[in-house]
């Protein structure tokens, strides 16, 4: 189908014709808006012809034997795409107002790499083998480098040292041998429903090549390969939502995801005692993330370090091995997507009007700020996995695999990181809503730690919420993540579909 090309070529174009308009600020932001607007209308049509079955597909250039550059759309990749599209429209809006709110320079550039990693992320959304979705994986980290190093200060380089070599090293000196190791035994590299592994590998051998992909897959950001994801904090609040929900986190876990569902496939890692290590591992990221997210004071950081915590549910809940675990790891790749990008709009919000970025300045920001701190509860509260969020619904299909399993230290590691996610959320809605507010001589520090801003700025108390297009994002994204709590027929489908119906 050549309309899979056209989607992933849509942001491409639209990335030129920002680059082409850059003198204009309204019509680049237009651009901007419309061609994320039309990439979204491609990618919906798609979706009721995967429910019902069918895998469109496009084979674009043979490029050895067995394994072109090829596209094709599976349950996953359908529901990632929507993801990814969807959030891009929105993403693109709060953009609007934080970098003119904060008069950010070099804006086109930022738009025109915003529009490339979309395009890149889609590739790996419908990557129809390891190949392709090797090429668009290396693409993603490329393009979103100068997203990271937007500032051109010394900090923001530095972060940009670390965001690359840590992925680019993982993936080329860990993921790539994976691959390579997978068609030497194979002689394929294309997904498929219950793996391709079966009866070619088996004892020792199976947990080694999972270390290599699980390892590999450096955006997963699982300990200790996860420094690059807190370093890259120093980028602007809209860099880090698309990096923590968007698109280069959430194509992490998704890849995560795809090798142990269709190249390993759940059975064959369920009866071989070496794979077993993964299980442990995530888990203990997931605490420990945690735990170091209770002693950060600076907002985006602590965000960070949740964000760390949150893909290695992911990870967990498909390392567990069940359909419905499965079916909670997918359920949480779009719960999380929408919370977190919440909670950082929050931020950038929080950043853009009052020049806050610690936690402890927040004391009565509520009443000051009293939907972009609304927004942010709703975020954290799925992020803990209460009702009515999307959070509960991915949370209770996690619990539920890892009872069916009779895995009880993931059981242990959902509840303890539970009530770890409320120790560090909680305290933050708290001082908002019922805390005075702080006067001048009662802060010190902060305005311009872990943001793209340029020079300190003073606090303003006589702020109110941040410029328009954020707060309407932020409601929106908030609006979401309530909406997949109540109507969660799509991606719970979706997420069924990948392990072949309901679990």
């Amino acid at each position: 189908m050549i309309d899979l090309l056209w989607i992933i070529l849509t942001p491409l174009v639209g990335a030129l014709l920002i680059a082409a308009t850059g003198r204009s600020p309204n019509v680049r932001e237009t651009v901007t808006l419309l061609t994320a607007v039309a990439t979204f209308a491609q990618v919906v049509p798609l979706t009721p012809d995967v429910l019902d079955g069918a895998r469109p597909a496009l084979e674009i250039l043979p490029v050895m034997p067995g394994v072109p550059l090829a596209l094709q759309v599976e349950p996953l990749g359908m529901l990632f795409a929507l993801i990814a599209s969807f959030l891009w429209i929105v993403a693109s809006l709060y953009s609007i107002g934080y970098m003119r709110g904060n008069k950010e320079h070099h804006q086109t550039r930022f738009y025109v790499c915003f529009a490339l990693a979309i395009a890149f992320t889609l590739g790996i959304a419908f990557s129809g083998n390891l190949f392709t979705l090797f090429l668009f994986y290396e693409a993603l980290t490329l393009s979103t480098y100068p997203l990271v190093t937007h500032k051109g200060d010394r900090a923001s380089m530095k972060a940009g040292r670390v965001y690359l070599g840590i992925l680019l090293s993982t993936s080329i000196g860990l993921l790539l041998i994976g691959i390579l190791w997978t068609y030497s035994i194979t002689g394929r590299l294309d997904f498929v429903p219950g793996g391709i592994m079966e009866g070619k590998i088996d004892g020792p051998m199976v947990g080694l090549l999972l270390f290599l992909f699980m390892y590999g897959i450096g955006k997963a950001a699982m300990m200790p390969i996860h420094r690059w994801l807190p370093a890259a904090m120093v980028a602007p609040t809209p860099v880090s939502a698309l990096l923590h929900a968007v698109a280069v986190v959430k194509a992490g876990v998704f890849t995560v995801v795809k090798v142990i569902v269709y190249i390993f496939g759940i059975d064959l890692l369920a009866r071989t005692s070496s794979a077993h290590w993964l299980l442990y591992v995530s888990g203990a990221t997931v605490i420990i993330a945690s735990v170091v997210a209770l002693q950060q004071d600076n907002l985006k950081r602590r965000l960070a370090y949740s964000t760390i915590s949150q893909l290695s549910y992911v990870i967990l809940a498909a390392a567990i091995l069940t359909p419905i675990s499965v079916v909670g790891a997918a359920l949480h790749i779009a719960a999380h997507a929408f919370g977190k990008i919440t909670l950082f709009f929050a931020a950038g919000s929080i950043y853009t009007a009052a020049h806050k970025t610690n936690v402890s300045q927040l004391d009565g920001i509520g009443r000051r700020m009293p939907w972009t701190m609304a927004a942010f509860t709703i975020g954290s509260l799925s992020m803990i996995g209460v009702p009515p969020t999307a959070g509960f619904l991915s949370k209770w299909y996690m619990l539920s695999g890892a009872m069916s399993a009779q895995a009880w230290f993931a059981v242990g590691v959902l509840i303890l990181s539970t009530l770890l996610n409320a120790g560090y959320f909680l305290p933050i809605v708290y001082a908002a809503f019922l805390k005075p507010e702080k006067t001048k001589e009662d802060e010190h520090g902060g305005g311009h730690e872990q943001d793209g801003n340029h020079g300190h700025r003073s606090h303003d108390h006589d702020h109110g919420e941040a410029p328009l297009p954020i707060v309407i994002a932020l409601c929106i994204t908030a609006l979401g993540t309530i909406a997949l709590f109540f109507l969660p027929g799509l991606p719970l489908e979706l997420a069924q579909d990948l392990v072949g119906g309901t679990p």
